[in-house]
Order: C-alpha cells, then structure tokens, then sequence
C-alpha cells in the first residue's frame, strides 16, 4: 500500500499499538493470494473521491462499524517548502490556524468540538500539514463549516503572530533544545542531507524562528492554504453522496487563491564519503547509535525498489523475528534494542536506517558490529524464499489491522495523496509486494546499503566514546520522521 508499512503501520509499530511478530503464516502460494485479496478488498471497499471546482481533492471512506467519522484536511506545504531562512514557518501557521477567523472568536472551533465529545489536533512534516477532527456523524457538517471557514477568513495582526511566535519558542526549547536525542537528530539530518530542504528541521532553527513575523505569515497563508493546494479525507460512518453534498455547501464556497507550482526542490549530489556524528551529555543513561542511509522512497523510487526495500527493513531488523534482533538480542545477548527502520512515504528521497543499544557489559561498539554483519550478510548472500514469504506476510497481516482504525485509514490515503501518489497506488500495493523477489532484496541492499556512504550516529553518556563498555539501563528507539504538532 504504497508508504503504508513505511509511514503507518511503522509508525504504529513504533508507538507500540501495533505489532507484526505474532503473525506468521504458511508460506504458500495459496495464502498469500488469499491474503492478498483479503487486504485489496479492504482498502478498495467503497473509496470514491472527486474534486470540487476550486480544486480541492476529497476521498471518501466509509466504515459503518460505528457511528463515528474522521474529517482530515491535508495541506500540501510542509517545512520543505519554507523559504530559505523562514524555517519553522510552516509548523507556526499551524499554530496560527487555530486563532480567529472573520466568522468566529479564536478558540471557539475547539469547544464546540469538545462539547461534543470529540477530538481534534493538527501536525506538520516534512511534506504535509493536517488538522483533523473525530467526531459523530451529525457533526460533520458543523467540522467542515468551521474548517472551511479558517482555510478563507483567517484573522492575523502583530499581537496574535507574536503571541504564537513565543508559544513555539518554547515548544522547540522544551521539545528539542532539553533532549539530547532530539538534538543528535537535527545534526544527523543536517549531515545525511547536503542539499535538500529535509535536513532543515521541521521545527525551524532557533534563530530563524526568532524572526518569523506577520508578513510571513501572511503571505504562507495566501500561497498555500488554498483549495486547490489541499486534499480532504472522510473517514468512517458516511457515504459519498453526503460528503459531496456537504463539501460542496462548505468548501465549495472558497475561493481558489493562489496556484502553488509545482513542488521542485533541491536534490542530493551524488554522497561519496562516510560520516559520523556524535554527541555526549550529561542527561544520557543509555548509549546508543545509528547508521542511515539515503534510499529512494516510494514517489521516486524505480518500480518494485521501495517495496523491496520495505521487505529488506522487515527480513534485517523490523520486529522480534528479524535477524538483527535475533543475532544480537536473543542468542548473543549483546543489545538492549536493535532493529531497522525504512522512512519511504517522503516526496522526495527516504532513509533507510538500522540502531542498536547495548545490554550489560558489552559495549556499543560490539552492537554496531553485530549489525554491520548481519547488513554484510544480506548484501553477500541475500535473504532465503521462507524468509521473504513470511516478512511479506507480516506485512499483509500488519495492512489488515491497521485497516481497522478509520483514522489510521484517513492517514494512509491522505499521507500518500499529499507526496505525489494516487488512490490507485494505494489500492494496488499488495500486488507490488507480492511481486518482489529473493534476487530484489538482495540487489537494494547492494545498491544502497553501502557503508561508504552513511552516516553514523552516537549517543553517548558525558565523556563517552564510542568504544566505551557502559552498563545499559533501557532500550533505545530509532529516530522517527520529524513531525511536530499542536495540541489545542
């Protein structure tokens, strides 16, 4: 399913609500086409979409287990779109959208969301902003009024920019400039990308942040936030018919604005050297490191690469029957944590990273080893049939369950729709990843996982070193995709 595995059900992984090990399967090929069809099924059932004549794009969901819908509106501009130095503009807009409109008082979106037993919040990455609310289906008509109108009649003045403005001063110091993790991870983005906008974080630097003013604002608001420039999700116990009538009474009534452009950035040069990052501080307990390299994601990958990378971060290092956690957590007893991570639901390219943190007395240095062999394996030897067949079916069981939380379907299809893909990308991704092969796996591990052109990171407790044998205390995670968001 296109970024799927790589952006939700990783995500979900990752957050713990969600985990494939359990789920083995036969490896025939009986299954697997049943399996198959059981997850295209589900992920074509009902989904319709349409655009409304101000160009913003709605995809419909329905769900009729229970009486609830999520209503998610996806904007196409995220802190890779940001100007050269006003980065942290897009995630501060965020922010601002919450405030008054010319229609309604700053603040009274919300409480009627929560008077209502509802939900609602908003995130930005790299590629995307979205402010999303869950609420019952006599509700959505009210959700999409007032969303409408915050896209149209936004109300900005000094006060509320500068107000704002020190409301996320403080989130990036609490957030990031007091978490060492956070920090190590800005510098391995800043080191692994030499010329695109994704090494930049989404939060902004400091220093730029200090800046961002009302002209900005303003002029973000005008270019981006714009119908033709977003996509709308729905999700759950509706129908198609009244989404587009619904759409069509409230943001049919928006003006088209502006027209974006097409979304061209810098890319990456050529990356010929190996480089390491490395951070010491008081506040760590728990060494740890990472090894990233740059690999395509889905939007610009060649045919069958991403999802054959997606299998690779599955057979190395993706859950508890994986090799790097076998090797080093289960039988050598070495590591605290070790796995593998693929980031492929980027517009432009995605990371492929593998971390590890030690257990007892061995040191970080006999981790990294431990997962530098097993890489080293792969790209010699290559993976065997049995298992490929069961990562793929964990990964065709993981699809299913994630299918069954409607909001975890609106991020599937709104994520994918904002980075350059389609409906039909999403709907055909089981076929993809039934058709990687042994010889795929093994040919994009090759290809991309060459130690020459990594970055390496380290995590260390005051004065440590690499090397140092340092008594582990807990597990290290892997740094996740940036993503910041607000919480009303």
């Amino acid at each position: 399913m296109s970024q799927i595995l790589s952006r939700t059900v990783a995500a979900f992984i990752l957050a713990g609500t969600l985990s494939t090990a359990g789920f083995i399967l036969p490896a025939n090929a009986q299954t697997m086409a049943q399996l198959t069809a059981e997850v295209q099924k589900a992920d074509s059932a009902g989904v319709t979409s349409f655009h409304l004549q101000n160009g913003l794009e709605v995809v419909v969901i329905p769900d009729h287990r229970a009486p609830v819908v999520t209503h998610m509106l996806w904007y196409h501009v995220g802190s890779a779109d940001e100007d050269p130095g006003k980065s942290g503009i897009a995630h501060f807009f965020e922010h601002l959208m919450f405030k008054a409109t010319k229609t309604y008082p700053a603040g009274e979106f919300s409480r009627k969301v929560a008077e209502i037993g509802g939900q609602e919040n908003a995130f930005t990455s790299y590629d995307y902003t979205a402010f999303f609310q869950q609420v019952s289906p006599q509700a959505l008509e009210m959700v999409m009024t007032y969303e409408a109108d915050r896209m149209e009649n936004l109300i900005l003045n000094e006060d509320v920019v500068k107000t704002e403005r020190d409301v996320v001063l403080e989130e990036r110091r609490s957030r990031t400039d007091t978490n060492p993790a956070a920090l190590l991870s800005e510098e391995v983005n800043a080191t692994l990308y030499q010329n695109h906008p994704y090494r930049f974080p989404v939060i902004g630097w400091l220093h730029e942040m200090e800046q961002l003013n009302l002209k900005d604002a303003l002029a973000f608001y005008e270019k981006f936030y714009t119908p033709n420039n977003a996509t709308l999700v729905v999700s759950g116990d509706v129908d198609a018919d009244t989404v587009k009538a619904l759409a069509e009474k409230t943001y049919g009534k928006v003006p088209r604005r502006s027209e974006p452009g097409k979304r061209e950035r810098p890319q990456e040069p050529e990356q010929n050297t190996k480089r390491t990052v490395s951070l010491a501080d008081a506040r760590v307990s728990q060494p740890s490191f990472q090894k990233i390299w740059l690999v395509p994601s889905y939007n610009n990958a060649k045919p069958g690469e991403a999802e054959a990378l997606d299998l690779l971060s599955e057979i190395l290092g993706g859950s508890t029957r994986s090799r790097v956690y076998q090797a080093l957590v289960v039988k050598d007893g070495l590591a605290a944590s070790a796995g593998v991570y693929y980031q492929g639901g980027a517009l432009d390219d995605g990371t492929f990273s593998v971390y590890g943190a030690p257990r007892g007395s061995a040191s970080l240095q006999q981790v990294e080893d431990g997962v530098d062999a097993q890489v080293a394996r792969i790209i010699k030897d290559g993976v065997t049939a049995d298992e490929l067949e069961k990562a793929r079916n964990r990964f065709l069981k993981s699809v299913i369950f994630a299918r069954d939380s409607q909001a975890g379907m609106a991020r599937i299809y709104g994520s994918t729709l904002s980075t350059g893909q389609t409906i039909k990308d999403v709907q055909e991704w089981p076929d993809r990843i039934q058709a990687v092969k042994v010889q795929d796996i093994q040919d994009v591990a090759k290809r991309y996982l060459v130690d020459a052109h990594s970055v390496t990171s380290y995590l260390m407790p005051e004065d440590g070193k690499p090397d140092e044998k340092i008594p582990s205390t807990g597990e290290a995670a892997p740094v996740e995709p940036q993503t910041e968001g607000v919480i009303q």
